[in-house]
C-alpha cells in the first residue's frame, strides 16, 4: 500500500496503469461523464461538515468542478 497521503486523488485511484476517471471517461459518451462530474461535485458539496472534514470535501468538489471545466474548455480533448 502506498504512502501518499492525498486524500483528494490517491493512489489507489491509479492501480493498474490508468487512472479511475479516465478509464470512467473512456466508457462514457461525453455528456454522461460532464454530468457524472457535476453530479460528484454537487455531491461533495453537500456533505461538507456531515462525513468527512469540510475543508477536503470543498476541495474534492473543487476537483470535479475543476475537471468539469476543463472538459467543457476543451472539447476536442474529449473521446
Amino acid at each position: 500500500m502506498s504512502n501518499n497521503t492525498d486524500a483528494i486523488n490517491p493512489d489507489h485511484y491509479k492501480v493498474g496503469g490508468i487512472e479511475t476517471i479516465e478509464y470512467m471517461k473512456a466508457k462514457a459518451t461525453p455528456e454522461e461523464f460532464k454530468g457524472h462530474l457535476r453530479l460528484t461535485a454537487i455531491k461533495y458539496l453537500s456533505r461538507a461538515g456531515h462525513k468527512d472534514d469540510a475543508l477536503q470535501e470543498f476541495k474534492k468538489a473543487q476537483w470535479y468542478l475543476n475537471k468539469l471545466i476543463q472538459e467543457m474548455e476543451n472539447p476536442e480533448a474529449q473521446q
